[in-house]
């Protein structure tokens, strides 16, 4: 905008500017028209502007140009990181649910793991008493048959 600005003017000196720096880079760096690129590197390589008479106006027309492309690409830019952030911002809150939900799962499995366990423990006690109680049982039948077998 400065330097369409700075030539609509016709300030003299223009091209020793950091403007004019830029520009000469953006010629190099934007998809320009091979006409258009000749046009402007002409330009920008006369030394001084005050050397030159924009009877067409086709400099502050590329220019413009060139101001427009680069706005519309940085409102398409800024669009699409808006829409990225924004589909962050909803993964990210998607996974934060999801890593909840399986915190919550893994508490609820120790947990049952652990019930399980104890009731493991108290079933193996259990048969342990049940297998001693057997073993006396059997023992007291046998004394039983060999007091009866006695009498």
């Amino acid at each position: 905008e400065k330097a369409i600005a700075a030539i609509e003017k016709g300030a003299t000196g223009f091209l020793q500017t950091t403007a004019a720096a830029k520009l000469r880079q953006l010629t190099i760096d934007m998809d320009l028209g091979s006409a258009d690129r000749d046009i402007l590197s002409a330009f920008l390589s006369t030394g001084s502007s005050d050397r030159y008479a924009p009877q067409s106006g086709q400099i502050i027309g590329i220019l413009k140009q060139m101001l427009d492309t680069m706005k519309k690409d940085l409102s398409d830019l800024t669009a699409a990181e808006e829409e990225a952030i924004k589909n962050f911002e909803e993964l990210s809150a998607a996974k934060t649910k999801e890593v909840e939900a399986n915190g919550a799962a893994i508490e609820a499995k120790t947990e049952r793991k652990g019930k399980v366990g104890l009731t493991i423990v108290a079933l193996k006690e259990e048969l342990d008493d049940t297998e001693k109680s057997l073993a006396d049982d059997k023992k007291f039948l046998a004394d039983l048959d060999k007091n009866c077998a006695t009498k």
